[in-house]
């Protein structure tokens, strides 16, 4: 199988762990939710889950990319669920979320063992931090669309992520 790679300025990156293809059943994985509890891909079962990876909330593209899904989020129903993963703490994410006003998504911590990460192709070993991606899977567990941004410094293509989420929960 190839590395796959991205850039932070320019700067070549490897991504390790799985490398997940649309159409794939998405793998589970444990995180932990801003109040210490497990959260899994699997209790989201029977709603669209959009993944949203970033490497920390604390910096301003990070923090455009979830603001940018809170707001989307309020258009996309109950049937739709947002998850931005990163490394940073649980406390850090509940601190950010209540400072940036984000109400509608979900942020959870890969801290503990990037298993998130590693699941999805997404983990940057060499600063243990997850590269910039959205992956959205629909109500039955299948991935239906992956996007790894090749600038981890760069959003992601906002538009393609929507038109899938209103293909895929209809």
């Amino acid at each position: 199988m190839e590395n796959i790679t991205v850039t932070m300025k320019g700067n070549p990156l490897a991504l390790s762990g799985n490398r997940v293809s649309v159409g794939d059943t998405a793998p589970d994985f444990e995180v932990t939710g801003n109040d210490l509890s497990a959260v899994k891909l699997s209790d989201f079962r029977g709603k669209t889950v959009v993944l949203s990876a970033v490497p920390s909330l604390d910096t301003p593209v990070c923090d455009m990319q979830t603001r940018r899904f809170n707001t989307e989020a309020a258009n996309l129903g109950d049937d739709v669920v947002i998850l931005t993963i990163s490394m940073d703490l649980p406390f850090a994410q509940k601190r950010w979320c209540g400072a940036a006003g984000v109400d509608k998504v979900i942020t959870l911590s890969d801290h503990k063992s990037a298993a998130f990460g590693q699941a999805f192709g997404v983990l940057i070993d060499a600063l243990r931090l997850l590269a910039r991606a959205v992956f959205v899977v629909d109500s039955q567990g299948r991935l239906t669309y992956a996007q790894i941004v090749p600038e981890v410094t760069e959003e992601p293509n906002y538009d393609d992520v929507l038109k899938t989420i209103a293909a895929v929960a209809k």
